[in-house]
């Protein structure tokens, strides 16, 4: 997955703003693609980088906000930072209350923008790794036969080799090789490694019981 050259989105119909902002972010080394409408934001592909949305609140056809509801109602967690010249308090709760970096009010200080963008795209940037980890980790425990899933979720709920080989009628050597073939898969080096992530793939483990 791509991680250089972070890209800053800015979403306003103020042509010479977006242009002065563009020219901010240039000026610090960071790239900028410039959107005139949330329309014209969601007709493109989003960035497969790090990312964050520089947004004007109030805009003709959809708004910042509706624009932040519908991301949020795709899944889409980029982080948003707000601009506006009109904002007011309650509008200010919404947008922070859904998950906002920031909300600006213009005319601003370049380094209040700044800052919260270098906040937004490092947010981005560790979800992003946070979600590559959990696709990687996904597709590890899908490398596993039936039986050593079983067999994992089996030995991460605390039970021993011979309860395990009891409760599905196998010899005890053969749960020793499959539970070493799923810490070698898993690329697990402890049981509670391999148990902190059937945690987090929601495997529904059951109490140990006695043989």
């Amino acid at each position: 997955m791509p991680d250089t050259n972070p890209c800053v989105l800015i979403i306003d119909d103020d042509a010479e703003f977006r242009d002065s902002v563009g020219r901010l972010l240039r000026s610090v080394g960071l790239e900028a693609c410039q959107f005139s409408s949330a329309d014209e934001f969601f007709a493109s592909p989003p960035p497969d980088r790090p990312t964050c949305l520089v947004v004007d609140v109030r805009m003709p056809g959809r708004s910042g906000l509706e624009l932040q509801r519908e991301l949020l109602a795709s899944d889409n967690q980029v982080p948003i930072i707000f601009l506006t010249a009109h904002g007011d308090i309650p509008m200010t709760v919404q947008a922070m209350k859904a998950g906002a970096i920031e909300f600006l009010t213009k005319p601003f200080r370049d380094q209040d923008l700044l800052d919260a963008i270098y906040a937004g795209l490092s947010r981005d940037r560790e979800r992003r790794e946070s979600d590559k980890a959990m696709d990687d980790l996904r597709s590890r425990f899908e490398s596993l036969t039936v039986r050593e899933r079983e067999i994992m979720i089996q030995a991460t709920s605390g039970r021993l080799n011979k309860q395990i080989a009891y409760s599905i009628g196998i010899a005890e050597a053969t749960v020793k090789v499959h539970r070493m073939n799923v810490m070698r898969k898993m690329k697990a080096r402890s049981l509670p490694e391999l148990s902190r992530m059937a945690d987090k793939l929601g495997l529904k483990a059951e109490k140990p019981t006695a043989s």
